[in-house]
C-alpha cells in the first residue's frame, strides 16, 4: 500500500483527504503543522506529499523546499485556498509535481497522484536498469592485472570524467575493444543516457546513412513515415562505431561534419539538429596506412585519434591469461550450472610458459567448449585447446617455422597459411577457420584483406 502524508492545517480537508484516499487505496499520515509535518517525513518517508501552502507556523513552500532536500524524488502536491499565480509559479520550480486551488476537485487530484507515483515507479526502475548496466559493463569488467591493462584502466577514468567528445580504441580482434567503449560511457556521467552501438561492416552502405541519420517523411520512395536516426536516439550519450574502417569515404565525410559541430541533417531533411553525443570508434586496422593509401580520410583519423587507446594482444600480457581464465570459468560455472574448481596444475604452469594463439575472444571460447566437455573437477590440457605441445626453441616463430638469416615478412607468412586453410579445406570457411583456431568472422577479415577471394570456389 502506497502511503501519502497530508499536511494541512484545516481538520476537515485533512479527514476528507483522508476518506478519500484511503478508499482509493493508500495509506494516509496527517500532519497539522510545519513541524509535525517534517517529523513524519523523516519518520516514515512517504511515497508522495500533499501540501497546504498556508501553514499556522510556517511556509508551505519553504517546507517543500526541505522536502526536496531529504528525498528529492518524492512528489508532492501543492494545495491551497489562495490561488497566486506567483506561488504556482515557485512551486513547480522548487520541484512540486503540480499545484490544486481549494476547494479541491478529488477528481483531478486522485488523477494527478496516480500519475506522479507512475511516473516515480518509472523512474525508480529506470535508476534499477541504470545500476545493473553500470555493473554489468564497468571497469570491473575489464580483467587484467599486467602493467599496460592497469595503465589502460587509469586512462579509461580518466577519460570518462572529462568532456572529451571522440575517441579511438585500436587493437587486434578479440582484445576487447567493446568492452572498453562500454566502460567509457558507464563511468562517465552520461551512464543514464543511451549507449548506441553500430558495426560499420554489419550494415550496407546503402542503409547506413538513414541509420545514423534517419530520414524526413517522402525523402526516398520507401520512406513513408519520419525516421529519427541513431544519432539523435543516443542525444546525450554516447555512440560505439566498431570496425570505423569499414566505413565508405562519403560516409566518413558526414560523420567529420557530426564529430566537428554535433550537428546533422536527416535525409530529404533541410534543419540541421543539434546533438550532445560523445563518440567512440575502434578498429582492428592500421588506419594510419589506410589514410596513406586514400581508404580512410586523413581530416577524419586526426579528428578522432585525439585520445587513441591502444589495447596490446594477449600474448603481450600472458600474466593476464590466469585471471582471464578463472573469471571465464566462474562466468561459464553459472550459465552451464557446472562446479569447476579451476585448471590443473599442469595447464596453470602453460600460461607464462608457452605462447598464446589468439586474443582473450579466443581464450574465452576455449574456455567454454572445455567446459562442456568436462562437469567438475579441473580442467586438463586435454580439454584445453591452446595448441601448445612443446615450447618454442630460440629462433624458432610461434608456428614453429625456423626464422632464416634475412627474417621473415609477417604479412606474407599469414597470408600463405590463410591460403594452405583454404586449399586444405577445399574453399570451406569454416573448415579453413577450425584449421587455424579462428573465427569465421576473423577468417573473412583476413580473407579481405590478403584479398583471396579468388581462392575460394565460384
Amino acid at each position: 500500500m502506497k502511503s501519502i502524508l497530508v499536511v494541512d492545517d484545516e481538520k476537515l480537508v485533512r479527514w476528507t483527504l483522508r476518506q478519500k484516499l484511503e478508499s482509493a487505496g493508500y495509506g494516509v499520515m496527517e500532519a497539522a503543522t510545519y513541524e509535525e509535518g517534517i517529523r513524519l517525513f523523516q519518520e516514515n518517508l512517504p511515497e508522495l506529499v500533499t501540501l497546504d501552502v498556508r501553514l499556522p507556523d510556517g511556509n508551505g513552500l519553504k517546507l517543500l523546499l526541505e522536502l526536496k532536500k531529504l528525498a528529492p524524488a518524492t512528489p508532492v502536491v501543492m494545495i491551497t485556498a489562495f490561488g497566486q499565480i506567483e506561488d504556482a509559479v515557485r512551486a513547480l520550480q522548487i520541484g512540486a509535481y503540480d499545484y490544486l486551488e481549494k476547494p479541491i476537485n478529488f477528481e483531478r487530484l486522485l488523477n494527478s497522484i496516480r500519475n506522479a507515483l507512475d511516473a516515480r515507479d518509472m523512474r525508480d526502475q529506470l535508476d534499477k536498469v541504470a545500476r545493473e548496466d553500470k555493473k554489468s559493463h564497468s571497469l570491473d569488467q575489464i580483467i587484467g592485472v599486467s602493467d599496460s591493462m592497469r595503465s589502460i584502466k587509469k586512462l579509461i577514468v580518466k577519460i570518462a570524467r572529462t568532456e572529451t567528445s571522440t575517441l579511438l580504441i585500436q587493437g587486434e580482434s578479440g582484445t576487447g575493444k567493446d568492452l572498453v567503449a562500454k566502460a567509457l560511457h558507464y563511468e562517465s556521467d552520461r551512464s543514464r543516457r543511451p549507449f548506441m552501438v553500430l558495426n560499420c561492416a554489419a550494415i550496407p552502405e546503402q542503409l547506413l546513412e538513414s541509420e545514423l541519420f534517419g530520414h524526413e517523411r517522402g525523402a526516398f520512395t520507401d520512406a513513408k513515415v519520419l525516421k529519427k536516426g541513431l544519432f539523435e536516439q543516443s542525444d546525450g550519450g554516447s555512440f560505439f562505431f566498431d570496425e570505423i574502417s569499414e566505413m565508405a569515404l562519403n560516409l566518413q565525410a558526414k560523420l567529420l561534419r557530426v564529430v566537428e559541430g554535433q550537428t546533422f541533417r536527416r535525409i530529404g531533411g533541410i534543419k540541421d539538429i543539434q546533438v550532445d553525443v560523445r563518440i567512440i570508434c575502434a578498429t582492428n586496422c592500421d588506419l594510419e596506412e589506410m589514410v596513406r593509401n586514400r581508404k580512410f580520410r586523413e581530416d577524419l583519423f586526426y579528428r578522432l585519434s585525439v585520445i587513441p587507446i591502444v589495447l596490446p594482444p594477449l600474448r603481450d600480457r600472458r600474466e593476464d591469461i590466469e585471471p582471464l581464465t578463472a573469471a571465464f570459468i566462474s562466468e561459464y560455472n553459472r550459465l552451464f550450472n557446472k562446479s569447476i574448481r579451476g585448471v590443473t596444475e599442469r595447464v596453470r604452469k602453460t600460461f607464462s610458459l608457452y605462447h598464446w594463439p589468439g586474443n582473450v575472444r579466443e581464450l574465452r571460447n576455449a574456455i567454454e567448449r572445455a567446459m562442456i566437455l568436462q562437469d567438475d573437477g579441473h580442467l586438463d590440457v586435454d580439454l584445453f585447446p591452446l595448441r601448445i605441445a612443446e615450447p618454442r626453441r630460440e629462433g624458432e616463430s610461434p608456428a614453429g617455422i625456423a626464422v632464416p638469416e634475412g627474417g621473415l615478412d609477417l604479412y606474407e607468412v599469414e597470408k600463405n597459411l590463410v591460403r594452405q586453410a583454404l586449399a586444405k579445406a577445399k574453399g570451406n570457411q569454416s573448415e579453413a577457420a577450425r584449421l587455424l583456431s579462428v573465427t569465421r568472422d576473423t577468417l573473412r577479415y583476413k580473407i579481405k584483406k590478403y584479398d583471396l577471394f579468388k581462392d575460394l570456389p565460384s
